[in-house]
């Protein structure tokens, strides 16, 4: 086997992988849930047989569609870590990598094109690939291609991770006014809230709250991205300060290695 090489081209990360590399609810179980989620848009059984051992081994699941409807349909409604497109052997296959960087839950998603002699390397990358396979493809392959995934696939779990809190906090509009709401849950890109008082969609507002368990206090600018009848409301942080997006970071990163499998958890760390 080659030793792999870096990448150095215009995307964050991608590797075609030919055996070496080239270019770098409720009901469910807590240990389950919190696996990694990944989806396959193929009709080749014999390549679900190679990838679900692999990515079962990292703890990743796998969601299959053999219907390309259905599989568009996924990606515009539901958020995956990693979504592998069988591009040669499904018809459309390759047209609908095209599209995920355009698709609203998954336009950073770690994406697998599996080509079998019609598209590119080259084509792949270019359509928004972060990893190339190439078929025949064998257990090993997949493994290693899809342990050097693992670090973009838990990074990219870490920037959407909604964790579940009841903190009290500060609402201060524009205007003045200041109204108490409480936090639902909270992200690095911001927090579901419900209060009495009635916020209008893209106002812009001050928030005060203290972290649980490290007394870390925050001062934020947000927008309110949705709100509803019922007091309910969701704001996206704006114009977050470097030391508290980092506070925020790691406080999150924290609940997140105690929530998901002990095999990833040394990926979810900071850089």
């Amino acid at each position: 086997m080659k030793t792999p090489t870096a990448s150095h081209n215009r995307r964050p990360y991608r590797t075609q992988y030919l055996g070496y590399f080239q270019n770098f609810s409720a009901a469910v179980k807590l240990k389950q849930a919190m696996n990694l989620d990944s989806l396959l848009i193929s009709q080749d059984r014999d390549l679900l047989s190679v990838l679900r051992p692999a990515l079962e081994k990292i703890s990743v699941n796998l969601e299959t569609c053999a219907e390309l409807k259905r599989g568009s349909d996924l990606l515009a409604k539901r958020k995956f870590d990693a979504v592998i497109f069988d591009c040669d052997d499904m018809q459309y296959g390759f047209d609908l990598l095209k599209t995920l960087r355009h698709t609203q839950s998954n336009a950073k998603s770690v994406a697998f094109a599996v080509v079998n002699g019609k598209t590119t390397t080259q084509d792949a990358f270019e359509s928004g690939a972060n990893f190339v396979l190439q078929k025949p493809l064998t257990t090993l392959h997949a493994s290693r291609c899809f342990n050097a995934a693992l670090n973009f696939m838990v990074r990219e779990r870490r920037r959407y991770f909604r964790h579940p809190v009841d903190i009290p906090l500060s609402i201060t509009l524009s205007g003045g006014q200041e109204l108490a709401a409480t936090a639902t849950n909270l992200s690095e890109g911001g927090m579901a809230v419900r209060l009495l008082g009635k916020l209008q969609k893209d106002a812009r507002a001050q928030l005060r709250f203290t972290l649980p368990s490290v007394n870390t206090s925050l001062e934020l600018k947000c927008e309110v991205a949705w709100t509803d009848e019922t007091g309910q409301a969701g704001l996206r942080f704006v114009e977050t300060p470097q030391s508290s997006q980092y506070q925020l970071e790691k406080w999150l990163t924290d609940r997140l290695q105690n929530e998901i499998p002990v095999r990833l958890q040394g990926y979810a760390s900071l850089p």
